[in-house]
């Protein structure tokens, strides 16, 4: 369905946990949000409450649908595009997503800022109780795409990680969680950051189907915990049987029915 005029900017209003919200977003050019954000989502525990931050907040997919679930829960969106955050404030004023309106702030802001230049852009030190995280995941190496608003979606240098996640540790309260959703390729990388910062790290990979490697993964941690490492059962996407519809899980994950940890 068309959406309203961002700028000189089309848009679409596309329908996410079988219609329990609506997201505005750019009908092209740009990264869409789908199946990553809803997964990602379903990485906040049930009945969580508490106040999230989502850095790279995109058009707010998955902030979204974790409040579509958890319906006490607050959220701040962190986006550095402003055409993505414009495409958050218009999904927040769609009818139909009233449930969500009076719950969440979104900041235009760099989440790898650092220090007093972070504070000053709106990241408060010590406050969240989860946050979530979707930073760009390709390596500049791989072919990227030629649409500046696309490609800033979708690359990263080789400190990003490091610093999304050190911004994450800075404004979450001891105790609290994180969650990133990632391509394996990056598993190093993400944990070397979370030393020292998180502990009861659970990685979680997903896999189109149970003969296919996995295409992405979910990475938790508990700041200031001491517990290990562990690995989560997999989440696998489809069925064996080579269908392209979702398995019963996969299905109920993505539309806000059952969390990614039992």
């Amino acid at each position: 369905m068309g959406g309203p005029l961002i700028g000189d900017v089309e848009t679409t209003v596309d329908a996410f946990h079988r219609g329990g919200f609506h997201l505005v977003q750019p009908a092209k050019d740009t990264h869409r949000s789908g199946v990553d954000a809803t997964i990602l989502a379903a990485a906040v525990p049930d009945g969580f409450s508490g106040t999230f931050a989502d850095l790279g907040s995109g058009a707010g997919a998955a902030a979204f649908s974790v409040l579509d679930r958890c319906r006490e829960a607050k959220a701040v969106l962190y986006e550095i595009s402003p055409l993505m955050a414009d495409c958050a404030r218009a999904g927040l004023a769609l009818d139909g997503n009233e449930h969500l309106r009076e719950r969440v702030r979104v900041v235009e802001a760099d989440v790898a800022l650092d220090g007093k230049a972070r504070e000053q852009a709106g990241f408060p030190r010590d406050i969240f109780d989860w946050v979530i995280a979707n930073p760009p995941f390709n390596d500049p190496r791989d072919r990227a795409t030629p649409k500046a608003e696309k490609a800033g979606a979708h690359v990263m240098d080789a400190e990003l990680l490091s610093r999304w996640i050190k911004t994450a540790c800075a404004i979450a309260r001891p105790g609290s969680g994180l969650s990133v959703i990632a391509r394996p390729q990056s598993i190093v990388e993400i944990l070397a950051a979370m030393e020292g910062r998180y502990g009861a790290v659970t990685v979680l990979p997903v896999h189109p189907r149970p003969s296919k490697p996995a295409i992405r993964l979910v990475v938790s941690g508990i700041k200031g915990s001491k517990k290990q490492l562990e690995f989560a059962p997999p989440l696998f996407l489809h069925d064996a049987d080579g269908g392209t519809k979702f398995s019963a899980r996969a299905e109920a994950i993505t539309n806000g029915r059952e969390t990614l940890l039992r």
